[in-house]
């Protein structure tokens, strides 16, 4: 039996500074549905059409908040894909061969990523329900193959962008993230895959002192000192390049930034042909951390307790922070 959608609890701080709903976008990779077949179903189910944009990339156009994409997560084939028209001689038709046998490789072990529109925090049910459908016809995640590293990330937008919600962002999901990472039962193939890497100690220290309120110049160069890489559970590049551009380009090399006001959360696998798996659990495991965010006073007192966890010598050794932490956070009936 499916979980109610009613359990969907929003974050205590629902509206941006402007006064319109935040919003999130959601990514979803899986197996098990070829392309046509995924796309027929994202669209039907949100009253849309299919864009073929190429046999690897669709857009489904009609959802007013804007399009979604279904793609196979592979940038050379999609790149491929976009330009297949333009094959006109004998190599490129050698080139399309090999292409297609790269194609049924890839198709069984590359996942197909469903990506969202930012979507208003209140919709969340809609791209629940999707699940549902997705997986009542055969969509499959990370536990139905050895080598399948499939999650479901969450692209949160911040309710403001200045410095100091930032930095509460930052220090929150640090200290809680010994607990979420336990919480998500990150599969091994995942944590292989080095892209949800965790963050220096030295760069943890630092946020997580009580006394750390960089300015956003300070903030992003901390962060790109010790984080030059897109691998990393929760993602700022993003955020940092909607920011400074030129900052983040300077430091980090990598067309698959996509500069946006959100965060990019990337700890939950995709286990979508569970029974009853949907977004509950992760989204209720993200709200600690946005509810550490609202409290000042709280999020002040588990920073100066992590703070001391992490100056003892043998701290790690014989504590354990992510049970030390679970008093601290709210109850499941307070979200």
């Amino acid at each position: 039996m499916a979980p109610d959608e009613s359990l969907l609890h929003l974050p205590p701080r629902l509206k941006r500074q402007d006064g319109a709903v935040r919003r999130i976008g959601v990514e979803l990779e899986l197996i098990g549905l070829e392309i046509g077949a995924l796309s027929r179903i994202v669209a039907d189910h949100f009253g849309a059409e299919v864009d073929v944009r190429s046999q690897y990339e669709h857009k489904i156009s009609g959802d007013p908040r804007g399009a979604w994409s279904v793609e196979l997560d592979f940038a050379f084939l999609k790149e491929r894909g976009r330009k297949s028209r333009q094959r006109e001689n004998f190599m490129a038709e050698l080139d399309s061969i090999a292409e297609d046998i790269l194609r049924v490789g890839a198709e069984h072990v590359v996942p197909l990523e469903i990506v969202s529109p930012p979507l208003p925090m209140d919709r969340l049910s809609d791209m629940q329900a999707l699940i549902e459908r997705l997986r009542q016809a055969g969509a499959q995640g990370t536990k139905a193959g050895l080598a399948y590293a499939f999650s479901m990330q969450f692209n949160p937008e911040l309710p403001g962008t200045d410095a100091d919600t930032i930095v509460r962002y930052l220090k929150a999901f640090l200290c809680l993230f010994d607990w979420l990472k336990h919480r998500a039962e990150v599969d091994w193939t995942r944590r292989l895959t080095l892209f949800i890497d965790p963050f220096p100690k030295p760069y943890v220290r630092k946020v997580v002192d009580p006394d750390y309120w960089p300015d956003q110049d300070a903030l992003i160069e901390d962060y790109l000192a010790l984080n030059p890489t897109r691998n990393r559970a929760l993602d700022m590049l993003p955020l940092f390049a909607h920011l400074d551009s030129q900052r983040v380009t300077a430091a980090v090399d990598d067309a698959r930034i996509k500069p946006r006001p959100t965060l990019h959360y990337r700890l939950p696998n995709c286990e979508i042909d569970e029974p009853g798996w949907g977004l509950y659990r992760a989204w209720d495991e993200w709200l600690q951390v946005e509810h550490l965010v609202a409290e000042p006073q709280r999020l002040d007192s588990l920073c100066r307790k992590y703070t001391t966890f992490l100056d003892r010598t043998l701290s790690g050794l014989f504590e354990d922070w992510k049970q030390e932490v679970i008093p601290c956070l709210k109850a499941s009936s307070d979200l």
